[in-house]
């Protein structure tokens, strides 16, 4: 396995877990924002728990590439989803917040596949 791809999938997954404990520990900058955009309180918890599974399951894909596969799917459908959320409060300006959590996704599933 390359190192390149395990470095990039351990970051991608330091990120995206960093991004859900963020919300899990109410952080004043991210609940402003999610408030800002409009997002129900009670998704909250179910968003920080989706983008804490994928953490874990870009780890646990280096160990079972299919997990990592599929977590890495689920993490860029769910940085899209932000995306979107994003560009409908009219926040364009924070459209690049969500794109720089699923860059490094992307490039682990990238590297993923050419290794």
């Amino acid at each position: 396995m390359p190192i390149a791809h395990v470095v990039v999938t351990l970051l991608a997954a330091a990120m995206s877990g960093y991004s859900a404990a963020a919300i899990l520990f109410r952080a004043g900058w991210v609940l402003e924002a999610l408030t800002d955009y409009r997002v129900p309180r009670s998704w909250w918890l179910r968003l920080a728990a989706a983008k804490a599974a994928g953490a874990v399951g870009l780890v646990a894909g280096l160990f079972v590439p299919v997990i990592g596969v599929l977590a890495g799917a689920g993490l860029v459908l769910y940085f899209a989803g932000a995306v979107i959320t994003v560009a409908l409060a009219r926040r364009y300006s924070h459209i690049p917040f969500p794109l720089v959590y699923a860059a490094p996704v992307v490039a682990a599933l990238a590297l993923g596949f050419a290794a």
